[in-house]
């Protein structure tokens, strides 16, 4: 333990020595004096002598909460300023890699929806092909709108294609209604699928890839990686949170530990006249 006392004098004069009349001795000690003082000549001595003490003490619930909040916060209020920096700066990353990455997945998602939407005769993914193809290879009639100006969604009825895709063996899935985000994962996805792109030409297999099927898988793929760097960064704002609070807590107690502040009145006498002295005491443990 090392102890460093910075000692600040004030001087005043209290009191003529020569005008003291005293009928007592003094002891040398601070606490048992000041108290004789006090009670001989309380009346004459315009300070009062008793020792003040005052810790400077950090609350570890309350550097905990701040940490909770804001990062760095509760290491900034218990005096740990690097730390309180790099928690602080941490969760500015962390949450500008959320927020841009998740902008980005968003970005990429509407690439690839917009990709499959695109219906013409050399675009896009069609449920009126892929219900032509089930037709035309299972042997079913799915009804379909002859009407061209509508959307290629618009023209088939969704609950007549699902119960004729649960009927077909070696089917697995159910076309979710357009829009949804599992109608853009399956028709990129499974190959039941693969017969709506428009670059199909597999015949009855439709385990072909086509390049449109791959590309369109491709941008999902993209997409999907940029939305994980977003979750993991959200994970990782989590885990700041709570390693800064339970830093902040340490920090608090670390800081009541090794830091004291004490504060007294010392009477010391100079000459014939009584001074008195007030003293601050910081003491520093490590």
């Amino acid at each position: 333990m090392i102890n460093f006392f910075v000692i600040i004098f004030l001087l005043f004069s209290v009191k003529s020595f020569s005008q003291i009349d005293y009928n007592f001795q003094l002891t040398g000690n601070l606490n048992a004096d000041s108290k004789i003082l006090l009670s001989n000549y309380k009346s004459d001595l315009p300070v009062n002598l008793n020792i003040i003490q005052t810790e400077n003490k950090k609350s570890p619930l309350l550097a905990g909460l701040f940490s909770a909040i804001l990062p760095g916060a509760g290491e900034f209020y218990a005096e740990s300023y690097y730390k309180s920096a790099i928690f602080f700066a941490m969760e500015a990353a962390l949450v500008t890699v959320a927020v841009i990455y998740n902008k980005k997945g968003d970005d990429k998602t509407t690439e690839f929806e917009n990709y499959a939407d695109n219906v013409t005769d050399n675009s896009g993914w069609s449920v009126v092909r892929y219900a032509l193809w089930i037709n035309q290879y299972k042997g079913k009639n799915i009804q379909i709108n002859p009407n061209t100006n509508l959307k290629p969604w618009e023209r088939v009825n969704w609950n007549e294609l699902n119960a004729v895709e649960r009927e077909i063996n070696g089917f697995s899935h159910t076309l979710a209604r357009h829009g949804d985000q599992q109608y853009y994962e399956m028709i990129g996805k499974y190959h039941q699928f693969s017969p709506g792109w428009w670059d199909f030409k597999g015949g009855s297999n439709n385990f072909e890839i086509s390049p449109s099927y791959a590309y369109y898988s491709g941008l999902r793929g993209d997409a999907n990686d940029l939305y994980n760097v977003s979750t993991k960064a959200v994970v990782g704002i989590y885990v700041n949170h709570f390693l800064s609070v339970l830093d902040a807590v340490w920090s608090a107690v670390s800081f009541n530990k090794d830091i004291a502040l004490k504060f007294r009145m010392d009477a010391v006498q100079v000459a014939e006249n009584y001074d008195m002295c007030p003293t601050i005491y910081l003491k520093y443990n490590f």
